[in-house]
């Protein structure tokens, strides 16, 4: 579904990019307001990371697949979270039934967290890590600090990568949630400080579309609504008293790229442009680092089918080409059997192969931001713009994000936009192919197939119960208590969670703690 309305024509000329100004609209890759790409050279001087998201079963499951793909040229390690996990419920708890290790790894200790890097040299300056998690990532961002911490050779202040941390989102789309709204941004500003003060590598957040556009959102929407919670964010950090060039250096962004080629090339540099007027005309940042929007991308996996499976490499490539035409920093491609099951090892392969003959063999590369200056290209990017910008208004007049979701506000639209958009799919008015076009009528639908670990939930579960078994019990109730009491007090939460890791505490007792303090978010 498109976000703008081409004219009917098709065709454009000069007149259609009056009133966009070189010098303030475009500049040089490089140069504010970054339309063009936030570095000079972009691909010319280094490639994007190729950053394939992998994570199932035991710790040591996926730790096998990360070192599969470094030895494949992989350059950055992106995790999947089960889903107890990503809820902040232990891998024993009732909640977490039929659920462990089956959509990511399942990671309950600070043990598992040691299982998952096992032998992957981090605090190295050519290794970065991503961790896709978002209301509990406090605890995870603690367990991967105290391995620092812990690993010989390796200082903490070292470490790089990224935790997504984008707890606005979850209101709005993802929906995994542990804490009401006030209470989640300020364990969200608690991190930052953190990193601020002791990881000032790392990427305390990835402020994240990418959900809201498998949800269903418009591109408009979905850049929109993203830039809105940086905005937040920002926001909340300035009044807890950081300085704005002291963390805004180290936000990035994560977004979706859809099947709408130019769409979604207009909307990253739209992006970058929105971002960079907004850090240093409305926060009056200094540090030119913080105008910059530096973006992690993935292909979209709502746009893939199980038909005619092979159809989504093409998609995948296309999306890929999309991603790296608007500049992105860090890429992951989408394995052609995602519809139905985990990648298998292939289509995981294949994914990464893709980026790799994109970067290497088709010559993009080569030239820097190539379709700037494109009557299309530029017209599209102000009409996303200008769209993306009316929508940041309303949601200012609200009072905010924070405020505009207590409303629903995003979830709602982001509903009707998905509503709109399924319709159109099955009126054949959306046009799919394999789906509602170009049909094979003798295919039918494959059977799910589980590929992860199918002993992991019993064996996480025994895992537990001997590592509870083990635990100097009093150290563990002080170090609760002491979260607790941190909590109670409003002081930064991460200290004591991590000092809670380093002493045998679980996720899910943590998040219990956080639980029993601020209250549970249960949707209305």
């Amino acid at each position: 579904m498109k976000s703008i309305k081409i004219k009917e024509s098709g065709v454009y000329a000069p007149k259609d990019i009056e009133g966009i100004v070189y010098e303030t609209d475009l500049g040089y890759p490089g140069s504010f307001p970054y339309t063009r790409g936030v570095y000079p050279s972009m691909y010319r001087a280094r490639l994007w990371t190729m950053r394939q998201f992998a994570g199932f079963g035991l710790p040591e499951d996926t730790n096998r697949r990360f070192r599969k793909l470094w030895e494949e040229g992989e350059t950055g390690f992106s995790t999947a979270f089960d889903m107890p996990t990503l809820l902040g419920y232990d891998s024993d708890d009732s909640h977490s039934l039929g659920e462990v290790g089956k959509g990511g790894v399942a990671i309950d200790t600070f043990e598992d967290m040691e299982r998952l890097f096992r032998g992957i040299p981090i605090g190295d300056e050519k290794v970065s890590v991503s961790m896709t998690i978002n209301a509990p990532a406090c605890i995870l961002l603690g367990m991967y600090y105290a391995l620092g911490k812990k690993r010989r050779g390796v200082n903490p202040r070292n470490l790089r990568g990224t935790i997504q941390n984008d707890i606005l989102k979850e209101f709005s789309a993802q929906n995994e949630l542990i804490v009401p709204p006030d209470a989640s941004m300020k364990i969200f500003v608690d991190t930052i400080e953190f990193c601020v003060n002791y990881m000032p590598n790392w990427n305390p957040v990835s402020i994240s579309g990418y959900h809201m556009r498998e949800k269903g959102s418009t591109a408009v929407q979905e850049l929109a609504f993203t830039l809105a919670d940086g905005i937040a964010y920002v926001k909340a950090c300035v009044e807890r008293g950081l300085n704005v060039d002291e963390f805004a250096p180290r936000f990035s962004f994560f977004f979706n790229v859809h099947n709408d080629f130019f769409e979604e090339i207009a909307k990253l540099r739209a992006a970058r442009r929105i971002w960079a007027r907004i850090m240093r005309y409305r926060f009056e940042a200094k540090n030119e680092n913080s105008w910059k929007l530096r973006t992690h991308t993935q292909t979209s996996g709502v746009s893939l089918s199980w038909q005619q499976e092979d159809n989504n490499v093409v998609r995948a490539t296309l999306q890929t080409l999309a991603a790296v035409l608007g500049g992105t920093q860090s890429h992951h491609t989408d394995g052609k059997d995602e519809q139905y099951s985990l990648p298998s090892e292939h289509a995981a392969l294949l994914a990464l192969r893709t980026q790799q003959i994109v970067s290497h063999e088709s010559g993009v590369s080569e030239v820097v931001d190539p379709l700037a200056g494109s009557y299309f290209m530029e017209w599209l990017t102000r009409q996303m713009e200008e769209a993306a910008l009316e929508e940041i208004e309303r949601i200012d007049a609200m009072g905010g994000m924070v405020e505009a979701v207590k409303q629903r506000y995003p979830k709602l639209e982001i509903e009707h936009a998905s509503l709109i958009h399924s319709r159109l799919v099955e009126s054949g008015a959306e046009k799919v192919v394999g789906v509602n076009m170009f049909v094979d009528r003798n295919e039918k639908p494959k059977q799910i197939e589980f590929r992860g670990n199918p002993k992991a939930e019993k064996t996480q579960k025994e895992r537990l119960e001997r590592f509870r078994s083990k635990r100097d019990g009093n150290l563990v109730g002080k170090c609760l208590m002491d979260t607790k009491i941190s909590a109670r007090k409003g002081e930064n939460i991460m200290p004591s969670i991590i000092n809670a890791v380093e002493h045998g505490v679980t996720e899910g007792e943590i998040v219990n703690v956080l639980k029993d303090v601020h209250g549970e978010f249960i949707e209305g």
